[in-house]
């Protein structure tokens, strides 16, 4: 079902229920800039052509309760799914982010954290999930995807560092396997990041913080002639956090797009460029910060037991897009090409398996990917329904080459397991949207993927020796191939709006791939897509005027598990598992200039075969909430205070050994000198309280020591952080 056509921006995020208090429009507040060129100030793009038939009919029934705010598109009549949403550029600008992959936190009920140095993908928690690095929850950045499969460290590991928040325009995310349109790793979810082609006007900033924080951006746009419009960002950023062994991040970013809007067509080109290196504090066992000296020095939360860990990463991407609208039908055709490599040096267990040289192991890979994306949608009639139908194919092919190595300190001394991988997944879909009355409305769909798998060790490997290591990934490192179909239908059911009130009812199936080294394995091998299968009950509700709140009960099961292997660059499918919860988010904005989120996430996860061992999946976190105010137009001022909350999880499947929780405050204040120039004070962990981003329980061997330990294993969160930014437009 296509979006509502939007109704008029309303300041800054009142309803249009209720009696507006002025309709005007205000400049985006965009952060972090260091040097630009001059550009010509820039309208906001006219919006697309007229919307379908079907819609129309929609919107002049629902038009008296749609919201339509600056900072969410979340609206009676704007969804599929109460667990369905879009996230404005407004909000983003509002609230600080430490890391660029926490603005993945404007999701509801999903957490971001980090177990390493800050130049690798995040952590990420969802519906009970320990997405690890980002399996199970598929992302997008302008069209090019972010989850990598078969990738050196993880399974659909998800790298959002090389993401400029400031450029972001919209995020569209959805929950559950309720959506045609979306495939591998979106089981649990999905997001795609829009980034803006067009820019109000040039601007740059500066900023600077504790640990060594600095950070500069630039971006601008401008008119080319005959429609063509240009952007352009550069950022530089470097950062030493709070680790005795200083980080020295180092990040470089370059964005740049060309596109053009003429009549019924609009076509985009854009290329990213991202290159990133550091060292890292991974994390360490709780029995050495319990003791508080090491080796005959001090030894604290932040310190480091190898300090050759850390890595080096670079991302570059070209992508197009081309999409013709006319009334009753939309055309769209986007491809994508991208180069990329990782080097990631790594030592959890210390001195277990090679007490002389140590554990370290590097991770490697170097890939290309290549992609596809069409779709054709249509207005039409089914009986005397008004209908839209909407069929499209997707096509991914990756070449890769991955290894995992044993190093001393950043050299390879032995080559555990080293792959050349060829890996395609083709999707085709189709779905009907029906508006069945003016309270009723059904989407029906239906995607079928074919994975395709194929795996040659690369000649002169130690493809028969320790093959310890390269079995968690998997099995043996024999050459195969191996291909797998599944289909997966979706329905999703629609009813009211009464008294401002939306019912919905949601069913899906969707899947994850599994790792290409597993899936050809000659003995055992995992099964190349897995299906999950999912089901939602949810309310979206208006009846208070300026809140808007939304409750979803929901299930979600797994023919088998994703399990991580000791963050040794594998995984393997395990058992299957159930999910249920409940969600439940609200918006209130009681007076103009005040915002208040609220969302709260409740999870019960367990695998669903009876072992001795038990049956709860270590990381699967019980709980998580989020509690923000932001303020605005209160003069030149501007501030937002946020509350975090992630809850414990089982670390063991028997639940004899459970996470701690935390609770992080946030702060943002802003103030505005004329309409040109902001200063922005953040303030992470405004408490200081001494939690921790990450923890697992594991067996480890520190040197000297006799004998292996089970033991916590924890990476702290940063102490409390500021970081000052001064913002000028142009």
């Amino acid at each position: 079902m296509t979006r509502l056509k939007t109704l008029p921006r309303i300041s800054p995020w009142a309803h249009a229920a209720k009696a507006p208090h002025g309709v005007r429009i205000r400049p985006s507040v965009l952060a972090g800039l260091l040097l630009t060129s001059a550009c010509a100030w820039a309208e906001p793009e006219a919006d697309s052509p007229a919307t379908s038939s079907a819609d129309t009919t929609v919107q002049k029934r629902l038009e008296t309760v749609q919201i339509q705010g600056r900072h969410y598109d979340n609206g009676i009549g704007s969804s599929d799914a109460a667990s369905q949403g879009t996230i404005r550029a407004e909000l983003l600008k509002s609230r600080p982010a430490l890391r660029p992959g926490e603005i993945l936190e404007f999701v509801p009920g999903l957490m971001v954290t980090q177990h390493s140095g800050d130049g690798k993908a995040n952590q990420y928690f969802l519906r009970g999930f320990n997405l690890d690095h980002g399996t199970d929850f598929a992302t997008t950045v302008n069209g090019v995807p972010v989850n990598i499969p078969s990738h050196a460290h993880g399974q659909g590991y998800s790298d959002l560092n090389f993401l400029i928040p400031e450029l972001v325009d919209h995020i569209d995310y959805r929950k559950g396997p309720y959506f045609a349109p979306n495939g591998d790793f979106a089981a649990a979810g999905s997001a795609d990041i829009v980034y803006q082609q067009r820019m109000e006007a040039p601007m740059v900033s500066l900023a600077g913080g504790e640990g060594g924080y600095r950070r500069g951006l630039a971006a601008g746009s401008a008119d080319l002639g005959a429609g063509v419009q240009w952007l352009g960002a550069v950022e530089l950023m470097r950062n030493d956090g709070p680790w005795t062994l200083a980080e020295d991040l180092n990040r470089r970013n370059l964005v740049l797009s060309l596109s053009r809007r003429a009549g019924l067509d609009r076509w985009s080109v854009s290329l990213m460029d991202y290159h990133a290196d550091w060292r890292s504090t991974d994390q360490v066992p709780q029995r050495l910060i319990d003791a508080g000296t090491w080796q005959g020095r001090p030894f604290g939360r932040f310190d480091a037991v190898d300090p050759s860990d850390g890595g080096r990463t670079r991302r570059t991407s070209l992508s197009a897009e081309w999409v013709h609208d006319e009334e009753g039908q939309r055309s769209q055709v986007a491809v994508y090409a991208m180069d990329y490599e990782l080097a990631l040096f790594s030592n959890f267990t210390y001195a277990l398996e090679r007490p002389e040289t140590g554990d370290q192991s590097s991770q490697q890979d170097d890939r290309q990917v290549y992609g596809l994306r069409a779709s054709h949608a249509v207005d039409h009639t089914l009986g005397h329904w008004p209908a839209r139908t909407e069929v499209g194919l997707q096509v991914r092919q990756d070449r890769a080459r991955v290894g995992l190595f044993q190093t001393e300190e950043r050299v390879v001394t032995e080559v555990t397991r080293e792959d050349r991988i060829r890996e395609t997944l083709v999707g085709l879909y189709g779905q009907t949207s029906l508006e069945l009355s003016p309270w009723a409305r059904m989407v029906v769909g239906v995607r079928a993927d074919q994975g395709r798998f194929r795996v040659t060790p690369i000649a002169g490997d130690a493809a028969a020796g320790d093959a310890a290591a390269g079995d968690a990934a998997a099995g043996d490192a024999a050459a195969g191939s191996a291909r797998q179909t599944l289909a997966s239908p979706k329905f999703s059911l629609v009813l009211g709006p009464w008294a401002r009130t939306e019912v919905f009812l949601n069913a899906g199936r969707g899947f994850h791939s599994n790792d290409a080294r597993g899936v050809t394995a000659a003995v055992d091998p995992a099964p190349g897509l897995v299906k999950a299968r999912g089901y939602e009950l949810g309310l979206r509700s208006e009846w208070w005027p300026g809140l808007q709140s939304s409750l979803a009960l929901w299930k979600l099961d797994f023919d088998s598990e994703l399990v991580y292997v000791g963050d040794a660059g594998a995984t393997e499918a395990n058992r299957p598992s159930r999910r249920r919860g409940i969600e439940w988010n609200n918006r209130y904005v009681p007076v103009p200039w005040l915002l208040i989120d609220a969302d709260f996430a409740w999870t019960h996860a367990r695998f669903a075969d009876a072992d001795p061992a038990g049956n709860r999946i270590p990381n699967a976190v019980d709980q998580v909430a989020t509690l923000g105010f932001t303020l605005s137009e209160l003069g030149p001022w501007s501030t937002s205070l946020n509350w975090r909350y992630l809850g414990s999880a089982a670390l063991v499947e028997d639940n004899s050994v459970r996470s701690h929780s935390s609770l992080t405050t946030n702060l943002r204040v802003s103030r505005r000198f004329g309409p040109k120039t902001e200063v922005s004070l953040d303030v992470f962990n405004l408490m200081d309280r001494k939690v921790n981003d990450i923890e697992y329980f594991y067996e480890s061997r520190l040197p000297g020591e006799a004998a292996p330990v089970a033991d916590r294993h924890v990476h702290p969160a940063e102490p409390r952080t500021l970081r000052l930014t001064l913002r000028r437009s142009f």
